[in-house]
This record gives C-alpha cells, sequence and structure tokens, in this order.
C-alpha cells in the first residue's frame, strides 16, 4: 500500500520538477539576464538538498516502477512482491548514500569550508 502511495507521490514531484525546468530553462529566450539570476539562486545549500530529495523521488520511482513491472508481467511476481519491495528499498537506501557526497558536496564545502 506505501509503495503504491510513495509512487504516485514520487510521480507528481517529478512532474511538478519538469515543468518548473521547462519554465526556468525558457526564461533564458525571454530574459538571459533574469536567468542567470535563477540559476545563482540554485547553487545554494538549500536547493542542494531539494536536489538531493530530487535523486531520491527519481530513483525510488525508477527502481519501484521496475518492480511493478516485475509484479504485472512476470507469472510469480505477485507472489513475491513483498521481498522485491524490500530489494528495491536496499538499492534505494545503498543509491542514496552513494549520493551524499556528489549531490551535497559542494553544499557542505560552502556551509563548514573546504
Amino acid at each position: 500500500m506505501w509503495s503504491w502511495v510513495a509512487h504516485r507521490v514520487t510521480g507528481v514531484l517529478i512532474f511538478f520538477f519538469l515543468f518548473v525546468h521547462v519554465l526556468d530553462t525558457a526564461l533564458v529566450r525571454v530574459s538571459p539576464e533574469d536567468y542567470d539570476k535563477v540559476v545563482a539562486t540554485y547553487k545554494t545549500p538549500i536547493v542542494a538538498c531539494l536536489e538531493y530529495g530530487l535523486v531520491a523521488a527519481i530513483l525510488f520511482h525508477a527502481l519501484n516502477g521496475l518492480r511493478v513491472i516485475a509484479v504485472d508481467f512476470w507469472s510469480k511476481g505477485p507472489r513475491y512482491q513483498k521481498q522485491m519491495f524490500w530489494t528495491v528499498m536496499g538499492v534505494w537506501i545503498v543509491l542514496m548514500v552513494g549520493a551524499i557526497y556528489p549531490v551535497l558536496g559542494h553544499a557542505a564545502r560552502v556551509l563548514f569550508g573546504s
């Protein structure tokens, strides 16, 4: 049940991110100076944390989507869906731990110095 809810929520969050991304990229044609100001705000530690959340949402949505495909198209999928869910969670946690430094490294250097 919760994986179903999380899959829908992450899908909606990813959709809104893509919508905002298209809007801010389109701003470059309207006003390059304003575009530069918007992009400058993306280099803050708060936005780095939001980017980490985006990575979390995309990874969970992708991995859970593969689990949903397996449940739908593999004849034994419904029988093993709980084990597949915990496998997805394990892989997601490992990948999220691996993403800490690449995504949040710059923010940590800004906040705490090099």
